[in-house]
């Protein structure tokens, strides 16, 4: 049993705050009142954490000596790092931030009452207006219980404290927050911690805590249906706006000041120039704009914040979910009747990112195309959880775009469910796929020695071309796939294909290939062409 937070126990911790956050996600977002009623905290605390847990296992991936565990600094920075990258909405956000407070102490040596002191503080700091009867309470409150354990207290000790003080305080929450009172319930955000600090008590004694002696004796209710009182664009900004920023010290306080004014619950974490920033506002264009001025903002996301409960609408049968890259491709997919999940040049959607899609595409049946073989376990996770709410998945192991597109070119929502998903399973396994991508740096291939600027054409994954030229290259690949016969090429252009590229290839495939077709879409994206054959 892992008495001290070393790099397994950081693990540990990791995969049992998913877990349980996993199981409770329901059960927070339905207290979700504050700051906003939509019902998002439990999926946003999930998705922060499980981003987290991904680059904890990236570094012991890495650390390839076998016999011993990565450093636990470079493992505590990573759980920090991974929580600020994927972090969602408020309590997200504000988690991540009391993930890096811990890691900054953490990494110093200090222990786990002195980390959680400063993760209250750094939290606290990153919140423009701190309102008590919120996570930032229940943080502050886990801090003070974990040092009254005493300076003598062992991690386990001070976890438990901490974890316990953390109940009481989320059991006042209401007291302390007027529409918390009105609703009977405690605050979504507080919740979520005093779950993430019950399995830090389990990785550190080996049993889960006890409901009994800590926790709120008060069981969260689900709110009434007017519990957003105030909220919302009836009483509140309109937009939630979230960005990764690259940006210096000196230009985020001038940023938070310039957000400060545009709208509320402004929340600025991070440091050392990354920085995930949050904020509600009316103005979704004058935050951005605002990002913009201080530095590179991306992975931009809006959304609308509405308290109303949607219009109900009718459950379809059949719908389609695909990841796809760039900014081309989402809209052709959408066309096609396909719910989207952007994946971005290493930032691809995790497992709870594809249960949302499922859920958003509201249908009984779903099939799922996950368009990159990295990417299928992470597929086949969201699909499993997606069939225990009751919706049957079909996961078609599509290894490229160009082989979604063929998948769905083929969906017929009239046939029955086995039918469609054998159908479209055949068409993805006959087309052939390849990719043109540059060589970053000089290493071996299975086409030979390749060198930094070195165009590569790999094809189903491999690479079989090596050239100087993007067209040429393209031309080698395209001979090669077309070799053993074909009716179609796809061709999908990236942000880094030259003009005229498209024009030259279908004319190369027209004089050489009389009974080919060939189309061509605008997909953006990383990769300069992507090249399907069927």
């Amino acid at each position: 049993m892992p008495q001290t937070m070393d790099a397994e126990a950081v693990r540990t911790w990791c995969s049992l705050a998913l877990e349980a956050l996993g199981r409770e996600r329901e059960a927070i977002d339905a207290i979700n009142v504050y700051p906003v009623a939509d019902g998002d905290t439990g999926t946003n605390l999930y998705l922060t954490v499980e981003s987290a847990a991904r680059a904890v296992e990236a570094v012991f991936a890495a650390h390839e000596t076998g016999r011993t565990a990565p450093p636990p600094g470079d493992v505590v920075h990573a759980m920090a790092h991974g929580a600020l990258l994927g972090a969602r909405g408020n309590s997200g956000t504000i988690l991540a931030q009391l993930l890096r407070g811990m890691a900054e102490r953490t990494g110093e040596g200090a222990g786990l009452a002195d980390a959680l002191q400063r993760a209250a503080d750094l939290a606290r700091e990153a919140v423009a207006h701190p309102v008590e009867g919120t996570i930032l309470t229940v943080a502050a409150a886990a801090a003070r219980a974990a040092r009254t354990a005493g300076t003598g207290a062992g991690p386990a000790e001070a976890a438990l404290a901490a974890w316990k003080g953390a109940g009481a305080a989320l059991d006042a929450t209401p007291d302390q927050l007027a529409v918390l009172g009105r609703a009977g319930v405690v605050d979504a955000g507080g919740r979520g911690l005093l779950t993430v600090l019950g399995a830090l008590v389990e990785t550190l004694t080996g049993r889960a805590p006890s409901p009994a002696g800590g926790p709120p004796a008060r069981r969260p209710q689900a709110p009434p249906a007017d519990a957003g009182g105030a909220c919302g664009p009836d009483g509140g900004p309109a937009f939630e706006v979230l960005y990764l920023l690259e940006a210096g010290d000196a230009a985020v306080a001038r940023l938070r000041t310039r957000l400060d004014a545009l709208g509320d619950s402004l929340v600025v974490v991070g440091g050392d120039g990354l920085w995930n920033v949050h904020v509600h506002v009316d103005d979704a264009g004058a935050a951005v704009e605002a990002g913009i001025e201080a530095g590179r903002p991306h992975r931009i996301r809006i959304t609308h914040l509405a308290t109303a409960a949607p219009p109900a609408r009718e459950q379809a049968q059949r719908a389609v979910v695909a990841v796809v890259p760039g900014d081309g491709l989402p809209a052709l997919c959408a066309e096609a009747g396909a719910t989207t999940v952007p994946s971005r040049p290493g930032e691809p959607p995790a497992s709870g990112e594809l249960v949302e899609a499922v859920r958003r595409a509201h249908a009984r049946e779903v099939v799922l195309l996950p368009n990159d073989p990295a990417l299928h376990h992470t597929a086949a996770a969201a699909a499993e959880q997606a069939r225990t709410e009751g919706v049957r998945v079909a996961l078609i192991p599509t290894r490229s775009p160009v082989q979604g597109l063929a998948a769905l070119a083929v969906h017929e929502p009239g046939r029955s469910f086995d039918e469609d998903v054998v159908a479209m399973t055949a068409a993805a396994g006959a087309t052939r796929h390849a990719e043109l991508a540059v060589a970053e740096s000089r290493s071996w291939t299975s086409a030979g020695v390749c060198q930094a600027g070195d165009v590569l054409g790999l094809i189903d994954g491999d690479v079989a071309v090596i050239g100087a030229d993007l067209a040429d290259t393209a031309r080698a690949v395209l001979d090669r796939m077309l070799s053993s016969g074909g009716e179609l090429v796809t061709l999908v252009l990236g942000d880094r294909a030259p003009d005229g590229l498209p024009g030259l290839l279908e004319a190369h495939v027209r004089e050489g290939y009389l009974a080919v077709d060939t189309v061509v879409h605008e997909g953006g994206g990383d990769a300069p062409l992507l090249i399907g054959v069927e």
